[in-house]
């Protein structure tokens, strides 16, 4: 039944395409019609083509000359987040928002996105995935990608939202152009960074648990992506260490601290942990030239965590002299069998015969998603200077 309430507030609604042929009429049609039928607010839908070299961008012309409410945007230049921010910067819509053409996430989630920026209750909207309530329908590759990509926000980078990468978000029109300028990314990382960039400053982000299905012939380059959005991790990273990245925030915000020690601390791990990382790669990618990953991953992981500990505890810690050496350095393998289950597992994971680029990546992502614990056992139990004087 067609909804006939008053539209007095309008939500932009992106199609971002690159080469797109084959879905995007099916795909904006049903959008189209579904929001004409169910949506009580006002609606566009734009299509943005970013670079797309076959009938894509024909496609979405017809499409605008047909559909009322539909629009379309070429870019000369590809990349999801140059599409969207070219599009959100100039809308005066109340709410820009954005979905994956493949439109696997169902439409019956839209309006509990939009519906909370409406009403001025929350600044930032995005479906979940990984929320209890959500169905979710993908392969055992994409489940272990995402959902390690997402413990990476978490653990490394605090994030407090669960799912950075539905193509399935909402943003307040206002909101979003004031975020804009601060976001480096034009690609896949571009909501992510948003995302961060969003809860460092105190907004409001609310999540939806949505039903989804993953698209059998997605394109997505899976490890591509994930190396560019590690790239991206490190340098949002280095921006919030720094405070390059400043937008108005609340005087709440402005006046909060990082407990006593940390502010010192947490360059000096992160730099003890680069290089760390960096030797745990190269004794890894050597040990895998005679013999198979997991022993590697054992060995690797072992020898470079003793000297993550001992550079910790000189480093960033501060605790100098043999008293209490070997006590930390065997509390600090608690830390390290984390680290040995989670690569590991994620070693496990993977289908035989894939590329060692594969291994590395997955090391890497789970490798980061044990260093908050590895940070938090350092802190608060090895090198507790409580504990220290207690002794």
């Amino acid at each position: 039944m067609e909804i006939t309430a008053v539209r007095t507030r309008l939500v932009e609604v992106v199609v971002p395409v690159h080469n797109e042929q084959r879905a995007l009429r099916a795909s904006v049609t049903r959008l189209h019609t579904y929001l004409a039928r169910h949506f009580p607010y006002g609606y566009r839908i734009t299509i943005a083509d970013n670079a797309s070299i076959d009938n894509t961008w024909q496609i979405a012309t017809e499409l605008a000359g047909e559909l009322p409410h539909v629009k379309a945007v070429h870019l000369d230049e590809k990349g999801r987040g140059r599409a969207l921010r070219r599009v959100w910067a100039a809308s005066e819509a109340d709410v820009v928002s954005y979905m994956d053409v493949d439109l696997s996430t169902h439409l019956d989630a839209f309006l509990p996105l939009v519906a909370p920026l409406l009403s001025g209750h929350s600044d930032l909207a995005i479906g979940t995935r990984l929320a209890r309530a959500s169905r979710v329908e993908r392969g055992p590759k994409r489940e272990f990608v995402s959902r390690s990509y997402n413990l990476l926000l978490r653990s490394v980078m605090g994030a407090r939202f669960s799912d950075a990468q539905c193509g399935f978000k909402a943003v307040r029109t206002e909101i979003a152009q004031a975020l804009l300028p601060g976001v480096e990314d034009e690609q896949w990382f571009f909501d992510t960074e948003l995302l961060l960039l969003a809860e460092r400053h105190g907004l409001r982000i609310h999540e939806v648990p949505v039903d989804w299905v993953d698209d059998p012939d997605s394109r997505v380059d899976i490890v591509r992506t994930a190396l560019d959005d590690l790239r991206g991790l490190a340098r949002v990273a280095r921006k919030t260490l720094s405070g390059a990245a400043r937008i108005p925030v609340p005087a709440r915000i402005q006046r909060a601290q990082l407990p006593k020690g940390m502010a010192r601390q947490l360059p000096r791990f992160a730099m003890v942990g680069v290089v760390s990382t960096l030797a745990y790669l190269a004794l890894f990618s050597l040990l895998r030239q005679v013999v198979s990953p997991l022993p590697a991953n054992a060995v690797a992981l072992l020898v470079t965590a003793v000297a993550n500990t001992a550079a910790n505890r000189r480093f960033t810690f501060g605790v100098t002299g043999s008293a209490g050496a070997m006590r930390h350095q065997f509390e600090g393998l608690i830390a390290f069998l984390v680290g040995l289950a989670l690569t590991s597992g994620s070693l496990s994971l993977l289908p035989d015969g894939v590329s060692h680029g594969v291994e590395l990546v997955a090391v890497i992502i789970a490798n980061a998603a044990a260093t908050l614990v590895r940070f938090l056992l350092l802190r608060v139990w090895v090198f507790n200077p409580r504990r220290r004087t207690a002794r």
